[in-house]
């Protein structure tokens, strides 16, 4: 019943998000459905119409909308039709403090009150980053005068749209303020996430002061504390090519084998007649506490949750419960913060665990070696397979890649990782003891290096890394349903398995087959968004072929563009001057600011700030519509888009309007 529920109310988030609907007239519904629910449950007759099961479908699809609705908009929220348009004071205080960048520092604030009014909310704060910035830590408050706005879109076709990103936390909003607009409030309000915060910035500090590496310190952090700051980029990038970027995030896996190590420890307490709860208390009691060092993220508290549950059903002895103990612990956690079901760490942690509770077990039952080594191999490798088979669709749908020597990495790594956390632990006791021996340090710091060694060697195999993987949310739904069915005829040979696989293989292919049939037809030219650079994206089918000034500032762009269309051959040519586009015309003028042969144009394209009066260009060209694109200084654009509204001529600048498709004519997306 609870995996019902907790279906029912994950498909109320998805509608009352999506859909916008509003939480007043649901709270309503669940208030007259709870009596009728409670009535029907004792009631209804076994063989009757079933009306329990239709009201507690209707109740959790009500109770999934009226939380979710609760959260993206609290009750008192600051209103958004009138405080974008002036600046205003805003009393925040830090929740998050998110990876900085070369330019800016960038925080996750809860809105406390607006020009003095008590309000609620969240805000993306961002400051400049300089040698003079001081970095704020979660829990500080702050006094900022500032005007809001909104996180501006993609600017490019396939690009990661962070606004949706943020709109998905709760966020809707950004304030950018520098040091003079803001002020520091002295002893702020504590709260338990501030305390957890600095607790593990004090351990951070403690590591600190011994004579670790620089990459294996940021890994021990990453490792033990669940702070990925200090990584660097390219020990990162191993960890995800090697399939092994799940050891770097503190969440299901750290906790689920700190589970087992303290079931191990604590196990002599079932000797004693009340000892199995007691040693219940205290493993759970432990599972916070860790949660709490760790800084009591949002991944670390999700699996901390979710675990305790687990523990919880073990305590029972109960293993055909696993499946409504891990159902209630994800509803415990949408009911309290239904936000996370659209984080991508809060699917992948259900998805694997799901998937080991289900398939591991099977696979067990298929091959149960006689051999220790052999059998505690398969286990790993089984357990490594179920868990990437979970994941599979969600990681090729987000990351349009697979790691196809995962299971390399998690055999060499995953047998040590619990003497490897459970080392740490003591590491981080010792350290706040300052009792930590050197000779300790330099060992768990050489063993942190001989990780990250092994992981470097995994993802240096680039020919099994399949990178830029096409795969749609409906490739996705697909693909899980290919999986299910798999696993089921597998299990129980069946025809009606049987027909939902070969369905779902069907499924797969006759979407691949519509995709590459539209994809034949299809022809974009468009003007990208690109900083100190000029991009024209011409797409014929599956060819992409790139005009730019500058074929060595692309950034990510092409690589985007490329798996969201299928392309699969590309060309780069220099930019040239002219086009022609559906018996219309483009002329491109850059600095030289040279004039056309023709005396008329339907598209002006300005790049590279041309020193040019625009209104006599226009009067001369006549063009239909004026573009500007990342090549040219903000400045100079302003000046352009001023002359053009007196001319009455359509204006387009892709930093504001983001990309232009010159097929449709309008600018995307608009704003």
């Amino acid at each position: 019943m609870s995996v019902k529920l907790t279906l029912f109310v994950m498909t109320g988030i998805v509608l009352g998000y999506y859909g916008g609907l509003p939480p007043l007239p649901f709270l309503l519904m669940l208030l007259v459905l709870l009596p009728v629910l409670y009535w029907t449950g004792k009631k209804q007759a076994r063989d009757g119409f079933p009306v329990f099961e239709l009201t507690t479908t209707l109740f959790g699809i009500g109770l999934g909308v009226f939380v979710v609705g609760i959260a993206a908009f609290p009750a008192n929220s600051y209103r958004i039709d009138l405080d974008l348009n002036m600046e205003s004071s805003w009393h925040l205080k830090i929740t998050e403090r998110l990876k900085p960048n070369s330019f800016s520092q960038r925080y996750e604030a809860e809105v406390i009150a607006l020009n003095t009014e008590s309000s609620s909310g969240k805000m993306l704060l961002i400051l400049p980053s300089d040698s003079t910035a001081k970095t704020f830590k979660v829990g500080d408050e702050l006094l900022v005068w500032a005007q809001p706005e909104t996180v501006p879109p993609p600017l490019n076709p396939h690009q990661f749209d962070y606004q949706a990103y943020l709109k998905k936390q709760g966020i809707h909003h950004r304030i950018r303020a520098n040091k003079n607009a803001l002020i520091t409030i002295e002893n702020p309000s504590k709260t338990l996430f501030g305390i957890a915060s600095n607790f593990r910035e004090n351990i951070i500090g403690k590591l600190k002061t011994y004579d670790f590496g620089q990459e294996e310190l940021g890994v021990i952090q990453a490792l033990l504390l669940g702070q990925r700051d200090d990584i660097s980029d390219d020990t990162y990038n191993n960890y995800v090519n090697a399939g092994a970027v799940h050891i770097l995030a503190v969440s299901g896996l750290h906790v689920g084998i700190l589970l087992l190590l303290l079931q191990f420890l604590f196990s002599p307490l079932e000797q004693f007649p009340t000892g199995r709860t007691f040693k219940l208390v205290i493993i759970v009691t432990l599972l916070w506490a860790y949660a709490f060092v760790a800084g009591l993220s949002p991944s670390i508290t999700r699996a901390v949750t979710m675990f305790s549950f687990l523990a919880y059903a073990m305590y029972l002895n109960r293993p055909t419960n696993s499946f409504n103990i891990i159902a209630l612990s994800m509803l415990f956690i949408l009911l309290v913060k239904p936000l996370f079901l659209f984080q991508v760490g809060f699917q992948m942690s259900y998805a694997a665990v799901f998937a080991i509770v289900w398939i591991y077990p099977k696979m067990q039952r298929f091959w149960y070696p006689d051999n220790f080594l052999v059998r505690k191999t398969w286990q790993l490798l089984s357990v490594s397979v179920t868990a990437q088979l979970g994941v599979l669709p969600i990681s090729l749908f987000y990351f349009h890649q697979f790691p196809a020597l995962f299971f390399v990495a998690n055999l060499l790594i995953i047998p040590f990782l619990g003497l490897i956390l459970g080392l740490g632990i003591l590491i981080i006791f010792l350290a706040l003891m300052d009792a930590l021996p050197a000779t300790l340090a330099l060992v768990y710091g050489q063993i942190i290096k001989l990780m990250d060694t092994i992981v470097a060697w995994v993802a240096h195999q680039e020919g099994f890394i399949f990178k830029d993987i096409p795969f749609d949310a409906v490739q996705m739904v697909l693909g899980y349903v290919v999986i299910i069915a798999l696993v089921i005829f597998l299990s129980r040979p069946k025809w009606k398995s049987a027909m939902i696989l070969l369905s779902g293989i069907i499924g797969m292919q006759s979407w691949s087959l519509w995709n590459q049939l539209e994809l034949q037809n299809k022809e974009n030219l468009i003007l990208a968004h690109r900083s100190r650079n000029s991009v024209l994206l011409h797409q014929i089918g599956n060819s992409l072929h790139i005009y730019t000034s500058d074929s060595l500032n692309l950034g990510s762009l092409i690589k985007d563009y490329s798996v969201g269309e299928r392309i699969q051959d590309r060309t780069v040519q220099q930019l040239k001057n002219y086009y022609s586009i559906s018996q219309k015309t483009l002329y491109v003028m850059d600095s030289l600011a040279l004039y056309p042969p023709t005396s008329k144009v339907d598209y002006l394209l300005l790049t590279q700030s041309p020193k040019v009066n625009l209104e006599r260009v226009m009067d001369s060209l006549r063009p239909k519509m004026v573009l500007a694109d990342g090549s040219n200084y903000k400045s100079v654009v302003k000046r352009w888009e001023k002359t053009c509204k007196q001319k009455e001529i359509p204006f387009h600048y892709t930093g504001e309007k983001g990309y232009f498709n010159f097929n449709n004519a309008i600018p995307k997306p608009s704003r």
